[in-house]
């Protein structure tokens, strides 16, 4: 099944190795500019947020950063760094997400063998390749420096066809395989797969599904299999039967059963994130809150992923939550159909004071629809 495209928060191009530790962490950067002398309001307030996530597994250190500038979503890049045997890889991938276009992909490595330092430096911006080969050493006195470069960077001029990278690495109960591939053109896809998911109260089955971004569309594919076991996971699974007759004597007749969506979630480091997708009916028989999980009240989305604090362990005396939500009905208007941020936080200065800030902004409309500040006082 289609829908149009998620993001993230994404979060961004994975690699890592199963087993190792994993930690989830970030920050959310907000200014608030008020022009006194202005004439009108809100015309004379203006809102500028950057929210960064970085997910560390191992060696290997995967971020994103997105920016929204009163309103308009500006600038989303994801980033990784890590330790591939001798190697040492870094890489950044960019959007201009109001578009939505493919900036620019970059890769560096580097390798010393016996005192010599080879590097790659890959370049990919829409219809334009590039590949500098490096390498340098000492002898003696003797500083020596070669540089190879592939490419004009006038087009794909080194018969530069597509690039493939399949990588796998755990995040949160399930172990993840993706791909990322682009063309000469530019971005071409990610995709993150997640197979043999077991279901505690169905132990005759599992689930394998796929998630494949496109610069404006998203594909999400799930495939039950008659499997057994369980998972120690919190993952949930909404469905229902697809039932007909059952009325004025008509036998009743299971068709079979009809999945509506999933969520899941786990806690990293004292970060709780969530994910959920929901393409059902109302589930509390009402039009309004008809969605389930962190869904709920937003029922103009099908989609969305959190990230929470969840212990004082995690980040000291305050709490925050950031939740992106894509459009139920996509036109593909901005990049991975993103059409809503929410964002807050709270923070205990004092025993008896508190002080908290609440920003919602509507990406697919260009507006903060609601800044909201919070302070409380107990004597």
């Amino acid at each position: 099944m289609k829908r149009a495209l998620v993001l993230s928060l994404i979060f961004a191009v994975g690699l890592g190795f199963a087993g190792f530790a994993q930690t989830l962490s970030g920050t959310w950067d907000t200014d608030i500019i008020l022009d006194l002398t202005a004439t009108a309001w809100p015309a004379g307030v203006t809102i500028n947020s950057t929210i960064t996530v970085d997910y560390t597994v191992g060696d290997w250190t995967f971020g994103s950063t997105t920016t929204i500038a009163n309103g308009n979503w500006t600038v989303q890049d994801f980033d990784f760094d890590g330790v591939l045997g001798a190697f040492t890889i870094g890489g950044d991938l960019s959007f201009a997400p109001a578009t939505p276009a493919f900036k620019e992909f970059g890769v560096d490595a580097s390798v010393s063998i016996a005192g010599v330092t080879f590097g790659a430096d890959f370049t990919l911006t829409p219809g334009v390749t590039k590949l500098v080969l490096t390498g340098s050493g000492v002898a003696g006195d003797v500083t020596i420096d070669v540089a190879v470069t592939l490419g004009s960077g006038l087009g794909c001029d080194f018969d530069f066809n597509k690039v493939l990278f399949t990588v796998g690495f755990p995040f949160c109960c399930a172990d993840i395989t993706s791909k990322l591939a682009f063309t000469c053109a530019g971005f071409d896809y990610v995709q993150f797969c997640m197979t043999g998911l077991t279901i505690e109260n169905l132990p005759w089955l599992t689930l394998d599904a796929c998630v494949k971004f496109n610069e404006q569309t998203k594909t999400f594919t799930i495939t039950p299999q008659i499997d057994l076991g369980v998972i120690g996971c919190d993952f949930d699974l909404y469905y229902r039967l697809d039932t007909a007759g059952g009325t004025n004597y008509t036998p009743l007749s299971i068709n079979g059963i009809v999945f509506d969506g999933l969520q899941i979630a786990c806690e990293i480091g004292g970060v709780a994130f969530t994910g959920i997708t929901y393409w059902g009916p109302d589930i509390f028989g009402a039009t309004k809150n008809k969605s389930p999980g962190i869904l709920m009240g937003y029922e103009d989305y099908w989609e969305a992923y959190q990230i929470a604090t969840t212990d004082d362990g995690c980040c000291g005396p305050f709490s925050f939550d950031v939740t992106v939500f894509f459009d139920e009905n996509p036109t593909a208007v901005r990049l991975f159909d993103v059409a809503y941020f929410v964002a807050n936080i709270d923070i205990q200065i004092a025993t008896q004071f508190s002080f908290g800030m609440s920003l919602e902004t509507d990406v697919n409309a260009g507006n903060v629809n609601k800044l909201t500040f919070n302070f409380e006082v107990t004597w």
